[in-house]
């Protein structure tokens, strides 16, 4: 078994190591979610009316809310390939739904999709937060997220060049081609297929020689009563503000920024730096909450500062790109990427893509510093998910409503900011310097005091 352990761990780019199911499972998200985040990115799914598309986000994020929160439980009982598949192919379904809508103008099937789509969207990601947060080393998380959300967000930067070429002569009365969809369809299907390339955790082995957890699938009975659990516990009811707040502000920026500002051709080519933002972003968090300081702590609050101060700045710029227009006074002409006062809004639309990835990235290196096995981290992950994913249920019918455009951005705002001082605090009491948490140090038996201990542990910082 020991020769076994330290052969495999002999390259970095080897399949079972952490970096490689890392990887692949930011290539999962590149072709399911990545391509949903280009089609919901143009504004209505790229239909000329949003109430269809609106109507199915509401649908999909409440069901997201449901599973995201029993979907780590999922997860632990099934394991990453049918969890993992089961969650892609309804990706394939929702993207056919549009597809039928475009020639059958009946929303129902669109509705039912989106429902369905929550379902998987719920086990996808709570299956991905484990493998994100759990199989990384624990100094170098803030790493391998970055990794993953760079490749995971190329699949909006390619997914946006999508609408943008096959749209590219077409008039601005018009929804997307049937190509549009079709294309997307053939990403997602090829998501599904690559979910089971992803190796379960007991089988990860990183280049120390430690697997990234020894325990074995779980029952239905325990992952119930540790679902419910996370609702008493003070570290997830201290994310919940961020949780909320990190997919809420998708709505205004898709469709009261994109979709109505810009024409349909520039909207494709907006979502391209939209997600291209969110791989520099996280790229730049990433290397903040991993190498700025020795002390892991020290990293949590200057990271969740940084994100702190460029959020208050981008917001502000919001602001005053929103003063000017309103559901009542809308832009006289849609803007162009030819045209001269195109710069200033796409800015913003670019900046509001580097926040989102700082953000998020930010949120789950805090959930990835608060324990280091799957088990826990699914749980915590998909927790995460599925109040992030209430907040977006009830975002869509917000603009369905249609609630004033600066109402809408000064909740956006507001809730971001809350969050910042919940999460130094989360922060301050949960998370501890040696890379163990407040749980681990407590069952954990005494240190060792020689001198080696002591250096190596210091240098494992």
């Amino acid at each position: 078994e020991e020769s076994i352990t330290k052969l495999s761990t002999k390259s970095r780019f080897r399949y079972n190591s952490p970096l490689v199911q890392v990887s692949l499972i930011g290539l999962v998200c590149f072709c399911c979610p990545g391509m949903f985040n280009a089609l919901s990115g143009m504004g209505g799914g790229g239909q000329v009316n949003r109430t269809a598309t609106n109507n199915a986000n509401t649908a999909l994020y409440t069901t997201f809310a449901v599973f995201g929160i029993l979907g780590g439980g999922i997860y632990n009982i099934l394991g990453p390939h049918l969890t993992l598949a089961a969650g892609c192919s309804t990706y394939v379904l929702y993207a056919g739904s549009l597809l039928y809508y475009n020639n059958q103008p009946h929303q129902g099937f669109v509705i039912i999709a989106g429902a369905l789509l929550g379902i998987g969207a719920g086990l996808l990601w709570a299956c991905e937060g484990a493998i994100m947060t759990s199989y990384p080393p624990p100094n170098r998380k803030g790493t391998y997220i970055s990794l993953f959300w760079s490749i995971f967000n190329m699949g909006g930067v390619i997914g946006g060049l999508v609408p943008f070429i096959l749209n590219y002569n077409r008039n601005e009365a018009a929804s997307v081609n049937d190509a549009t969809y079709i294309g997307f369809m053939c990403f997602m299907s090829a998501g599904t297929l690559l979910s089971f390339a992803i190796l379960p955790p007991n089988r990860v082995v990183r280049d120390d020689g430690t697997r990234c957890t020894d325990v074995k699938y779980s029952s239905v009975s325990k992952e119930a009563t540790e679902v419910l659990k996370l609702f008493t516990n003070w570290k997830m009811l201290l994310i919940v503000p961020a949780a909320w707040a990190s997919n809420f502000f998708y709505t205004y920026q898709f469709n009261n920024v994109n979709a109505v500002l810009f024409n349909l051709r520039t909207r494709g080519l907006n979502n391209v730096f939209y997600w291209g933002a969110q791989m520099l972003g996280s790229i730049g968090i990433g290397y903040i909450l991993d190498f700025s300081f020795q002390s892991r702590r020290m990293r949590g609050f200057v990271g969740i500062s940084v994100v702190a101060l460029l959020g208050t700045a981008i917001w502000g710029g919001g602001l005053a790109n929103q003063l000017p227009y309103s559901h009542d006074r809308p832009q006289s002409e849609k803007l162009d990427f030819k045209d001269s006062s195109f710069a200033g809004p796409f800015v913003l639309y670019f900046s509001y893509g580097l926040l989102d990835a700082m953000f998020q990235s930010m949120v789950y290196w805090v959930i990835g510093a608060l324990a280091d096995d799957s088990q826990t981290l699914s749980r915590y992950s998909g927790f995460y998910k599925g109040v992030q994913s209430a907040g977006a249920a009830v975002a869509w019918q917000v603009d369905t409503h249609k609630v004033p455009f600066l109402s809408q951005l000064i909740v956006n705002w507001s809730l971001t900011t809350i969050s910042y001082p919940l999460l130094v605090l989360l922060v301050m009491l949960a998370v501890k310097d040696d890379n163990k948490t407040e749980d681990e140090i407590v069952n954990e038996a005494p240190v060792p005091s020689s001198n080696k201990d002591i250096n190596s542990t210091a240098i494992s910082t």
